[in-house]
């Protein structure tokens, strides 16, 4: 039975990346795949995901207004689809993950959702909230703050490095960019570490909290 898969993180997880090979993985075994990424986010032009590491796929933009079951249904009765991705899966409405569930469920496409669990102000977005709760399985990427600790949020900075902590949740585009911390440092604000602060060590007998 197909599913619906959320696959979350906080910045630089490598989450394009791991949606890109999913997709590379079905096309290669002859399946028919469909990217979809939200049409606010233009960084790389519009209809295209693409990664940190250089790859990319073309995509199919879609609206906060538009019907996710109808436009993946009409689609698969051109071709037939084996997997939907969704990249920055957090801009969905609640309407549209409910919609997502349907191509699972009614259609038989596997969906795999790609996106951040929370904002810089530590509040989970829109389609991130109803992910983690209509998903059949969530799956966590992880990544690493300064200190060595597992990054689990996000700092927004300015174009002087500095943590901005007010402000629309949704801003593409501008002179901000965003950090992954661990929630200690997300509290503080400390988007870097500091000279006199030594790294977080792991014991012998201590797992890496990265992969917890």
């Amino acid at each position: 039975m197909a599913k619906l898969y959320f696959y979350y993180s906080s910045m630089n997880a490598g989450k394009s990346t791991n949606l890109l090979q999913s997709s590379y993985n079905y096309r290669e075994r002859g399946m028919n795949t469909i990217v979809l990424t939200p049409e606010l986010d233009t960084r790389y032009g519009g209809s295209i995901v693409s990664s940190r590491i250089g790859l990319s796929t073309d995509a199919i933009t879609f609206s906060t207004a538009d019907n996710l079951l109808s436009l993946v249904g009409d689609a698969h009765r051109d071709s037939t689809l084996h997997c939907l991705l969704i990249d920055e899966a957090q801009f969905l409405t609640r309407d549209q993950v409910h919609q997502l569930g349907d191509v699972a469920d009614n259609l038989g496409i596997p969906v795999l959702c790609y996106g951040l669990r929370t904002d810089f102000q530590g509040q989970l977005f829109e389609g991130s909230q109803h992910l983690l709760a209509w998903a059949d399985s969530l799956i966590e990427i992880k990544t690493i703050c300064h200190c060595g600790r597992k990054a689990t949020m996000v700092l927004r900075l300015d174009d002087q490095g500095r943590v901005v902590k007010q402000g629309a949740q949704i801003k593409i585009g501008g002179n901000e960019s965003y950090q992954a911390v661990c929630r200690k440092h997300f509290k503080r604000g400390m988007a870097n570490r500091q000279d006199n602060e030594l790294p977080f060590h792991f014991a012998s007998d201590q797992t890496d909290p990265a992969t917890q």
